[in-house]
Formats: C-alpha cells, structure tokens, sequence
C-alpha cells in the first residue's frame, strides 16, 4: 500500500480484522533508534491507521516542525 493510500484509510468502512494491533508490536530495544523506528514501521504496517486492541485508532500527522520519525519514536515509546 502506498503512503497516500495508507493516510485515506477511512475508519468508519475499515475492516479491524485488517488493522495490526500495536499491543502485539514487539521492538527489540538494544536496536539503534531509526532500527526501532523502522521495525516498528515494519510490523504496523499503516502507520497511519491501526488497532489498539478493539479500538480502531487513525493517525494525523501535523507540520509543526516535528518530524514524522520524531513522531513515531514518541509513540513506540509509549508501547
């Protein structure tokens, strides 16, 4: 899926059943920052539209000046 493709998944017609559950992302935490980041790219597969256990969750990213891998980093943490 392309990016763009990956952003217009709409919520309300999604089947959760085709989202990842990030609760069942597993990093390894001894890899380097962007092998974190990229791993967890890797298993979320939409980074911008997932589950959180029954819970689908949609992502917007602003341009506030805070990069997209910032971003990511931030939310990989709080797993």
């Amino acid at each position: 899926m392309k990016l763009e493709e990956m952003k217009a998944v709409d919520i309300r017609t999604v089947d959760p059943e085709t989202l990842v559950d990030v609760t069942t992302i597993k990093i390894d935490e001894s890899l380097s920052r962007e092998e974190r980041v990229a791993e967890f790219l890797r298993q979320v597969k939409n980074p911008y539209c997932f589950r959180v256990g029954n819970m689908i969750v949609k992502n917007v990213y602003s341009n506030n000046g805070v990069t997209l891998q910032e971003r990511f980093e931030q939310f990989a943490r709080t797993l």
